[in-house]
C-alpha cells in the first residue's frame, strides 16, 4: 500500500495531493482547494508570485480595450526585466540554474516568476531575504516551490503554438527573452566561472603524482599477478614453450 501511495503521489490519481500544486507550484483554487498544498521546506526554486506586470495586459484605454503595444517594444522593455532580475538574484544569493517568467492570464499564475538556484542553502537564504524587499514600488512576496522539473510544468501545447485554452491555462506559458540576452547572460556566467577557477574557487579534480612507496607496491602487485597467472597457466597443462614469445616492452624499455 506505501508503495502504491508512493507511486501516486502528485498525480492525478492522488485523491490526497494536488497534482497542479505539486507540478507547477500553484493552484486556481488557491487556499480553498480540496487537495493538500505540501509546500516543501527545502527547495532549489524560489517563486517570487505576480512579479512580472505584462504592459500589454496592464495597459488600457478609456473604454477598458487594451493598448496595442509594439512588440519590439515590448520584448525589450521584458528583456530590461529580466536582465535586472536575473542579475540582481544571482548577485545577492548564488548561482542561478534557470529563470522562467509565466505569461499566463490567470490569477494563480500571472506574472510569476521562478527561479532555480544550483543550491538549496541559495535559495532558502533568497526567499529569506527577499521578503523583506520591494520591486517597483511593491512588496515582493516569495516562497520556495516544490517545481524542478519546468518540463513537466509547461503547457507542451502553447509550445507548438495549438494551446486553446489561451492565458488561463493551468499550465506554464513560458515567456522566451531575446537570442542576444540569452548569450550575454551565459556569458557572463563562464567569464564568472573562469575567474573564480583562476583564484582557487573550484576544487581540482586532478589526482596527486604516485608517491615512490606506492610505485613500489603497484611493482609488487604486478609482480603477485604474473605469478598467479603462470601457477594458474602450469595447473591447465600449458607449456611455455607452446606459447609465441612475448615481445612487448617492460617499463624500463626491456624486452
Amino acid at each position: 500500500m506505501a508503495e502504491y501511495l508512493a507511486s501516486i503521489f502528485g498525480t492525478e490519481k492522488d485523491k490526497v495531493n494536488c497534482s497542479f500544486y505539486f507540478k507547477i507550484g500553484a493552484c486556481r483554487h488557491g487556499e480553498r482547494c480540496s487537495r493538500l498544498h505540501n509546500k516543501p521546506t527545502f527547495s532549489q526554486t524560489v517563486l517570487l508570485l505576480n512579479l512580472y506586470l505584462n504592459p500589454q495586459n496592464t495597459a488600457l484605454t478609456a473604454d477598458g480595450s487594451h493598448i496595442m503595444v509594439d512588440e519590439m517594444q515590448a520584448q525589450q522593455d521584458f528583456d530590461d526585466f529580466f536582465e535586472e532580475v536575473f542579475t540582481e538574484l544571482e548577485d545577492k544569493y548564488g548561482e542561478i540554474e534557470e529563470m522562467n517568467v509565466c505569461d499566463n492570464l490567470g490569477d494563480h499564475l500571472v506574472g510569476n516568476v521562478y527561479v532555480k538556484y544550483r543550491y538549496e542553502e541559495d535559495a532558502e537564504k533568497g526567499v529569506a531575504d527577499l521578503n523583506n524587499r520591494w520591486f517597483n514600488g511593491r512588496p515582493i512576496h516569495c516562497e520556495l516551490s516544490p517545481v524542478t522539473d519546468f518540463r513537466e510544468a509547461c503547457c507542451r501545447q502553447y509550445e507548438m503554438g495549438e494551446c486553446t485554452r489561451g492565458g488561463f491555462c493551468n499550465f506554464m506559458h513560458l515567456k522566451p527573452i531575446s537570442r542576444e540576452l540569452r548569450r550575454e547572460l551565459y556569458s557572463r556566467r563562464r567569464k564568472r566561472g573562469a575567474l573564480t577557477s583562476a583564484r582557487g574557487g573550484t576544487r581540482s579534480r586532478s589526482r596527486s603524482p604516485p608517491t615512490k612507496r606506492g610505485r613500489s607496491r603497484e611493482r609488487e602487485g604486478g609482480r603477485r599477478r604474473s605469478r598467479s597467472r603462470e601457477r594458474r597457466r602450469s595447473r591447465s597443462g600449458e607449456r611455455s614453450h607452446d606459447r609465441p614469445r612475448d615481445r612487448s616492452r617492460d617499463r624500463h624499455g626491456r624486452y
